[in-house]
């Protein structure tokens, strides 16, 4: 055995027969670390799902232009219109909306005893969906009738506050979303969403632990799949901690158009979050190393 492999080599154990990946001595500490201290976000009390998925979205997805004409047709078109992100629209604690709108002819929502959508009760909308009679009837997702989207169990978790997400991007891009705005798939959501959760998504550690679980794309792109994201462990904080962190993202959320006034809370922020998992000085170091976030 050489000088050099003596110096460099690592033992591991593969003691199950899942997935597993080759780590040098610092990561593989970083990542017990990680994994000792937090709970997986799978076993969180929270929700984990794609956006809404229309099946044809120039029918059922419109811009400002166009709801404004259906509601001046018939007042009754605003009940089930409602605002829309798509990933591009989302960035790091900002969402860009676009004036886009989902026509919502939901399936049914089981949890509240709501029928689905009739859309003989909504004409202007009905007259305006029949234009794409062709590409909605032949879509796979949809729901009792060509009208209606596909079901989906968490339909009542876009009327709640989220964290959403794009679907790939060059390093962690989530975002607080408000209550009603509706997010189109593959964007993903976290239900309920709050600020503490944001700021640990949003670090470098979660980026470098969460990246580490996938195949980067040509580009630099990552797949932020509801499976990677839910592997994260996250601590269950001390009232301190939380309200530390939550201030750090708060102010993050309020200078989000100063990158220098960010850049500085950021750090801040990071470092508030290495000291959560008890990270040490040369861990840091390796995870800024990174350059992800």
């Amino acid at each position: 055995m050489t000088d050099y492999i003596k110096q460099h080599s690592s033992t591991l154990e593969f003691l199950s027969g899942n997935s597993w990946v080759i780590h040098n001595p610092i990561e593989k500490r970083i990542k017990e670390k990680i994994e000792g201290v937090g709970t997986p976000l799978k076993d969180w009390d929270i929700s984990i799902n794609y956006g809404i998925k229309t099946g044809c979205n120039e029918a059922f997805i419109i811009d400002k232009a166009k709801r404004d004409e259906l509601i001046k047709k018939d007042k009754k078109s605003a009940e089930i219109i409602r605002p829309i992100l798509r990933g591009r629209d989302i960035t790091r604690y900002k969402a860009n909306f676009a004036d886009l709108f989902l026509i919502n002819t939901h399936n049914g929502i089981p949890s509240k005893n709501i029928p689905p959508i009739d859309i003989e009760e909504y004409p202007v909308i009905k007259e305006h969906l029949d234009k794409y009679w062709v590409e909605i009837k032949n879509r796979d997702d949809q729901g009792i009738t060509p009208y209606n989207l596909r079901s989906c169990a968490y339909m009542d978790d876009f009327s709640k506050q989220k964290i959403a997400w794009g679907n790939l991007n060059l390093s962690a891009a989530f975002t607080l979303s408000p209550e009603k705005m509706f997010i189109n798939a593959p964007a993903t959501m976290i239900v309920p969403g709050d600020k503490y959760l944001l700021g640990i998504l949003n670090s470098k550690l979660a980026d470098y632990f969460i990246r580490n679980l996938g195949v980067t794309r040509n580009g630099g792109y990552f797949e932020y799949k509801p499976m990677f994201v839910s592997k994260m462990p996250v601590p269950i904080p001390s009232s301190y901690e939380k309200k530390n962190i939550e201030s750090l993202v708060t102010e993050m959320i309020k200078r989000k158009n100063n990158y220098n006034d960010l850049l500085d809370i950021d750090i801040e922020l990071n470092s508030s979050i290495y000291e959560l998992y008890l990270l040490s000085h040369d861990e840091k170091e390796f995870i800024e190393s990174m350059n992800l976030s």
